[in-house]
């Protein structure tokens, strides 16, 4: 069975965030309820003004509703300074206790003067294979 890719795409203030995300079997243990997902992030600032990452808020809902929020400083330890062109790209994981649920969250991002404002993530899935028809 083919791995399926998903993706969401969402622009704030030039700051373009896209995600994709891919299911990991070689990770999972569906039989003890753990589902692998991995998600590769491309932060790229298509405006005019020089950005900062700060930190990071993400809310991640599993199949039975639960919902988990993550918060904290950066991403993959870093506070990327992306100038206007400038890309930043990562990869992280999130494991499951269900076959499927969502992520979305913000960015907040600070500019040279000062200005804060919160770059959207949009919601994208996490999909075994098998739980999505």
């Amino acid at each position: 069975m083919t791995n399926r890719v998903f993706t969401s795409e969402a622009t704030t203030r030039g700051i373009r965030v896209k995600v994709e995300s891919t299911y990991v079997p070689e990770r999972s243990a569906p039989e003890h309820s753990h589902w692998f997902f991995i998600y590769h992030v491309t932060i790229s600032n298509e405006g005019e003004e020089s950005a900062q990452l700060v930190s990071r808020h993400w809310i991640i809902t599993d199949a039975n509703g639960q919902v988990e929020e993550v918060k904290g400083p950066g991403v993959v330890g870093e506070q990327p300074k992306l100038a206007p062109g400038e890309s930043f790209e990562y990869t992280s994981a999130c494991p499951l206790p269900t076959p499927f649920g969502t992520m979305q969250g913000t960015y907040q991002m600070v500019t040279p003067g000062g200005e804060k404002f919160e770059a959207q993530i949009a919601p994208f899935s996490l999909a075994e294979p098998r739980a999505v028809n």
